[in-house]
Order: C-alpha cells, then structure tokens, then sequence
C-alpha cells in the first residue's frame, strides 16, 4: 500500500500539494523503469565465462545512458548532456575479453576458413613432457629472454587491436565488423576512477572505474598494471595458487576454464619477461590445455596455438602465437558444440594484437607502430 501523504499542505511543493501530480510522477518514473528492462538481455546460461558477463554488462549500460540522455534532451532544451563514463570491460587487455576486452567478448559466425582446427595427439616429445607443456616451455624460454621495460607510474599502455565480436542480447549472434580498437591504461596504483581512453571508429572515450568500485579500482587482475604485475610470483606452482586464489568464483563456471581465461586476459600488453615466463609455465599445469599445430588470427596471420575447451559452455578459446619466434599474436574462441547461440563452428571473440607501447600520455600515438 502506498503510505505516502497527498494531504495538502501549503509548506509542501506543487508536486507534493498536488495527488495528481504526484501520481503522474510515479506513472513516469514505472514507465522509464519498464523501458530500461525491455533493453535487458535474456538470462544467460551459468556457464557464461566472466568476460562475456562484463562485455554484455558495459553494452547494456552504454544503451541505458543513451537512452537516458535522450530522454532528457526530449523534456528540455539546451546541450546533451555528458555520456556517462566507460567502464573498464574496455580496459582488459585484448585477449579472451580483450579490450574488452579489452576490450570484450562476443559470439562470431565463421567462414571455412575459420573452421576450428584439430587438437593434437597426446604423444610426448623426446623430454617426456605433453605437446601442450613443450610449446608453452618454448613460449616461456622466449618471453623471459625479452627486455624488461621501465614504466612510470604516469604512464600509460597503449594497446591497438583488431575486434570482431556479436551482440548476444537478441539470444542469436549478431556479427560486428572487424573493428580498430585503441586503449591507453593508466598505471597509476589507484584506486583510480578515471583508468584511461579508448578509441574506436574516430572517437574517443574516458574508461570508468569498474562497476561496483565506488571508491575506485585499484590495480590487480581487473586493472593490471604493469607494476602489478612486477609483483607476481615467479614460480608457476606458486603464480598459478595465487590466480585460483584471485580469480571470482561463477556458479556453474569451470574453475580451471575461469583460470586459463585469467591468464589469456593478461596476455598481449607489456610485461615483465619474468612475469610473462611464469604465466606460460603456469597454464601448463591447468587440466585440459592442448596444443594446436595450426591456427590463425584475425588478420589470417597463422600460427601455433595453445587451446582450452570449457565443456560447460561448449567454447574452444585459443592463443594464438607466431611460430617463428613465440610472439602472441592473438586470441580466438569458436564453439565446438552446438548450442543455442550458434551451431559447432561458430567463433566466438576473434581478436588480434597489433602494437603496444608505453607512452607518456592517455590519447598519444606510440613514435613507431608495427603495420598491420
């Protein structure tokens, strides 16, 4: 029952002296809270990994502000109002999420040229150690023998990738294009409020702190900067406690798929070589990693790759890396199950890096970029 009081009273305002009013409010305000849950996506399934939560979440919110602000552009005159901050689903590095994933993660329908390719055979190589541990010991061999970078804490990581993701709000997969996707990371300790830049398609946007992080986000596995990253363990036995430790526990979600998916998010940035060298040895050891003797990225650049399959939600993700000398190149994930998303085949985040660099400003150019 609604107790609130419509008894006149001259100290009250014309909206309280007036029941009609008042009441003309409240149909106002239903009406712009059922608006805003037609925009909500169907329930997702449990087994929905952490990045596609995020990416979904920050596609929803986007719309809402808009919404919002053009209804109120409709109601009085004068400049639109400032769209409401980006949040940091577009700060991940561009892996499994990427920028998004990093940036983010959707659902995208192949080509034959995409079709997800074959696992390798269990066999062993000369050293006694599975195809999936030997390609990562060699990955692990070349990052740690990379230049480690002096990064200020008024820097920023600067990211460029290739993005091609769907909407899956509809319950069907709905392509994008093949997007240009820019970000510049703050590496401030924090907890900050204001994480960086974005820029896709000519404009560019402020990053939010994550959603709930009233106070800020602090550095760590959602915002991880480069001098967090400097304080990781380096013994894999230890790197890889630590991670399923940190990482959010998902009802329904595979724990070790929720790991492997940690760690790719982490991949495709700057990074210490030691760091780097631990994270590769680590994902050896989580049940289920696979080697792939053939893959390619987003731009058709082919390569080894290193794969998962979450059985849950019936995803393949791979990290792709040039075969030449280990170089992460990107991530894809396909799935090789039919579901009611798409058919066995259908990629899911197909995404690739192009540069990186540490730069002195958020919206700065690195002085050389590798073409793409």
């Amino acid at each position: 029952m609604n107790n609130r009081d419509t008894t006149s009273n001259p100290s009250d305002s014309p909206s309280r002296s007036n029941p009609a009013n008042s009441w003309s409010e409240d149909r106002r305000s239903d009406a712009d809270i059922e608006e805003i849950a037609r925009l909500l996506p169907p329930p997702t399934p449990r087994g929905l990994p952490h990045e596609q939560h995020l990416h979904h979440k920050e596609r929803l919110m986007r719309r809402i502000d808009r919404d919002q602000a053009d209804r109120t552009d409709q109601a009085r005159s004068g400049p639109r109002p400032a769209r409401r901050l980006l949040r940091p689903a577009l700060l991940v590095p561009v892996t499994a999420l990427a920028l998004g994933a990093i940036l983010t993660t959707g659902v995208v329908l192949t080509t034959d040229d995409d079709a997800p390719a074959t696992s390798a055979t269990g066999q062993h190589d000369a050293r006694g150690m599975k195809p999936a541990a030997a390609l990562l010991d060699q990955i692990s061999d070349a990052a740690g023998k990379g230049d480690a970078q002096k990064v200020r804490d008024d820097q920023f990581i600067y990211t460029r990738a290739k993005v091609r993701e769907a909407d899956l709000t509809s319950g069907k997969a709905v392509v994008s294009p093949v997007r240009d996707v820019e970000s510049w990371a703050s590496q401030q300790p924090g907890p900050l409020h204001k994480l960086g830049l974005t820029r896709e398609n000519g404009e560019t946007l402020p990053i939010n702190a994550q959603l709930g992080d009233t106070d800020g986000t602090p550095e760590g596995l959602d915002r991880p900067t480069y001098h967090w990253l400097s304080s990781l363990p380096t013994d894999p036995d230890k790197l890889l406690a630590h991670l399923y430790a940190k990482t959010p526990k998902s009802d329904g979600a595979e724990r070790d798929q929720a790991v492997f998916d940690r760690i790719g998010s982490l991949l495709g940035g700057v990074m210490p070589p030691k760091t780097a060298a631990a994270l590769y040895r680590a994902a050896a050891k989580i049940p289920g990693v696979t080697k792939l003797p053939a893959a390619k990225d987003l731009t058709g650049r082919t390569g080894v790759a290193i794969a998962r399959d979450d059985t849950t939600f019936g995803a393949r993700t791979e990290w792709v890396f040039d075969p030449r000398d280990f170089t992460f190149l990107g991530s894809r994930s396909h799935l090789f199950k039919d579901t009611r998303y798409g058919k066995a085949g259908t990629l899911m985040s197909a995404q690739a890096v192009i540069d990186h660099a540490v730069v002195d400003k958020a919206g700065q150019a690195p002085a050389a970029s590798r073409e793409s």
